[in-house]
């Protein structure tokens, strides 16, 4: 008995074969060459941004702060203007509701790939520009909460920190920030040929072309709202393709 207790003992003691797991396993993504595009974007835009800003009147740490708890990108540039002329904040969230109304198109897109954590599923509502909307579109089935609001606070850490430094520079000197706005337009046509590589077709860019040409034709002024609007009906109206399969 006590070599059978004996065995019995040591057999306890010994490790456990671990079963090998067959589920899918999360990809492994770096956040941070995936955030680098949208920062050579968001840190010299974010510094006009400050520049202006501060230029305009406003202390440096209003203009940090409009970055942190605004970040609404083309809004908070509309908004200098509209704060020089002492327009009520009632009138300026109008506008900026108005500007980055295609956001909600772009929420809808994505509803059913945000995280279900109410904290991770408000912050990327918050978070959801357009070149953090582009990358999270690019990411593969499965990827996890932690990285996809890594991407987002990435990119705006870069607007951020691009919005301190232009703030400080305006304090200090008068610099010309000529030629910078291009960066925008860069970042966007670096994006749109992200989208275009990791599609299975080119249609969905395509129809995005034809209805701005369309929009432009109609409404110059409306151009961008109303191609999402007939980007989307197409979206809603075109046939589904199953998916591919895989090769033996």
């Amino acid at each position: 008995m006590a070599g059978s207790a004996t065995h019995l003992n040591c057999s306890a003691l010994m490790p456990t074969a671990s079963v090998p797991s067959h589920g899918p396993r999360p990809p492994r993504i770096s956040v941070l060459s995936l955030s680098i595009p949208v920062a050579m974007g968001y840190v010299p835009l974010g510094m006009v941004f400050g520049f202006l800003f501060v230029q305009a009147g406003a202390s440096w740490w209003l203009a940090l702060l409009a970055s942190i708890f605004v970040f609404a990108g083309a809004a908070q540039f509309m908004m200098i203007p509209m704060l020089g002329l002492g327009l009520p904040v009632a009138s300026i969230a109008l506008a900026t509701l108005v500007v980055n109304l295609r956001h909600v198109f772009y929420g809808l897109s994505l509803l059913n790939r945000l995280p279900a954590q109410p904290w991770a599923r408000w912050y990327l509502v918050f978070a959801l520009t357009d070149e953090t909307y582009s990358v999270l579109t690019t990411l593969p089935p499965g990827t996890s909460t932690r990285q996809m609001v890594a991407v987002a606070l990435l990119n705006q850490g870069w607007w951020v920190l691009g919005t301190l430094l232009g703030a400080l520079i305006g304090t200090q000197a008068q610099v010309p920030l000529l030629g910078l706005d291009f960066a925008l337009a860069a970042l966007f046509a670096v994006l749109a040929v992200e989208q275009w590589r990791s599609a299975d077709t080119p249609a969905p860019l395509w129809v995005a072309v034809l209805s701005y040409a369309v929009a432009q034709a109609v409404a110059p002024q409306q151009a961008l709202l109303i191609a999402i609007g007939l980007s989307v009906l197409a979206g809603l109206v075109w046939p589904r393709t199953s998916p591919r399969e895989a090769a033996p």
